[in-house]
């Protein structure tokens, strides 16, 4: 998450210290430093700018049970300095060279980033790895920073409604599953976090053999090879890294259901989550099939199928509806519905007009206009995506950091493009199921049922 805020096995890789040639069209160049820290590289001369990531392979869902928040803590504490780095010093050097830095927590990855022009990379390296191993912890900094968590726990969570309606049936969701805990942790786990569970969990993971830098920008990689090795090559990794084996999800059987009532609420909606399958390297055509699925039913406020059944027509039912999938996990993923009534519509009337819909498309199946329409619409975003270069750095590295590997992320749109109306159907009917759902209704305290 981002920072003050709630916010990969590695393919095609030669031995240590040797370069791979780019591969195919985004000009990708990989290779492994000898202490195990994978690095990638993205060329984009446009600009005379850079974008480094480091991303850690660890996150909320590898915390030990008791110590919710530590990923997120340790996130935060980043940022107190070094041997050679006063607090707050790191950001401000950042600024002072005209770029911006930030770091985000999820529940498989941590990363940390900054965007500077590209002369100013080989002072970015010094400092990211100085902080990688040399991270110094006064208890009074520990002490004051986790009052800050407490109020931004506060502030973001305990005085949202919908906040607060999202993390219950996240953890109604994952029975078994660290995704069902809370990125930025609970409170009360929170209260009892101390500067050794960060300096454990640091020295644990915050290692050179569990981190995967990503430059991209105007760089050549043979010069980010050589700073790599100067500045990165030299930390020694950590033994014992725990492999990210958890605990698996048994089998639902029941629908889980929720109602969320606060005086706070002045729009009530109801949401629902199902499981549903991750990408896997090597095996991405179910997760694409779901990502159309969701730009079929959702996706667009205008022309997707619950916006024109529902926000239009002569008895519309909801003011807002969407669909989204999320299945860049390293485990189990989640497809989401949100909709969100008219005025004098009652919420089992807008979840019975989302069941409508979902019930007629499994009868049906795509539109075969509206499929070819999705369809475009995806190959244009992947053509326009790789005009961002921050965004193709975040891409990489989120997929390596879940157990994707290169080939995954470059083969991703080909998969996209292969996926039939069949195969969506199908992954419809696996999914859409109200037995493998958590459905919640958020509503003030005076609306009834």
């Amino acid at each position: 998450m981002i920072r003050r805020a709630i916010a990969l096995g590695f393919f095609g890789l030669t031995t240590a210290g040797a370069i791979a040639a780019p591969v195919r069209a985004d000009d990708v160049t990989t290779f492994t430093l000898g202490n195990g820290m994978e690095v990638v590289v993205i060329e984009d001369h446009r600009a005379p700018v850079v974008t480094q990531m480091v991303w850690y392979k660890v996150g909320a869902a590898d915390e030990d049970p008791g110590d919710s928040g530590i990923a997120h803590f340790l996130e935060h504490l980043m940022f107190k300095g070094t041997e050679t780095l006063a607090p707050g010093e790191f950001s401000a050097t950042v600024e002072a060279q005209g770029g911006n830095d930030n770091a985000f927590t999820s529940w498989d990855y941590t990363s940390y980033f900054q965007r500077v022009a590209a002369d100013r990379l080989d002072l970015m390296m010094q400092m990211e790895a100085d902080r990688m191993r040399n991270l110094r912890l006064p208890e009074e900094d520990v002490l004051t920073e986790r009052n800050v968590i407490i109020e931004e726990r506060k502030s973001r969570t305990d005085s949202n409604p919908s906040a607060l309606l999202s993390e219950q049936m996240r953890a109604a969701q994952y029975l078994n599953h660290p995704y069902g805990v809370p990125i930025i942790g609970w409170k009360h786990e929170i209260a009892e976090l101390s500067r050794q569970d960060a300096l454990d969990f640091y020295g644990l993971y915050y290692a050179p053999n569990n981190a995967i830098l990503i430059v991209a920008g105007d760089v050549a990689p043979d010069a980010v090879k050589e700073m790599a090795e100067k500045y990165y090559g030299p930390l020694q990794p950590s033994a014992g890294i725990p492999a990210r084996i958890r605990p698996t999800e048994p089998p639902q059987l029941a629908e889980r259901r929720m109602v969320y009532r606060d005086d706070r609420v002045s729009e009530p909606y109801v949401i629902r989550s199902y499981l549903a399958p991750e990408r896997n390297p090597g095996d991405q055509s179910k997760a694409a099939a779901l990502i159309i699925l969701a730009e079929l039913l959702g996706g667009s406020s205008t022309t997707s199928l619950f916006a024109q059944s529902m926000q239009f027509g002569d008895a519309p039912k909801a003011v807002y509806t969407s669909a989204s999938y999320n299945g860049t996990s390293v485990d189990v993923g989640s497809f989401s519905l949100v909709a969100v009534p008219m005025p004098g519509v009652t919420l089992d009337q807008v979840e019975a007009g989302l069941d409508k819909v979902i019930a007629d498309f499994l009868v049906s199946g795509p539109d075969p206009d509206d499929f070819a329409r999705i369809k475009t619409q995806i190959r244009a975003n992947e053509i326009y995506a790789r005009d961002d270069v921050d965004g193709l750095a975040r891409r990489y590295g989120e997929a390596l950091a879940t157990g994707l590997r290169i080939q995954d992320v470059q083969d991703w749109p080909a998969v996209l493009d292969a996926v039939t109306p069949e195969q969506v159907t199908q992954a419809a009917v696996e999914v859409l199921s109200r037995n493998n759902a958590v459905t919640g209704w958020l509503m003030p305290e005076e609306v009834g049922q």
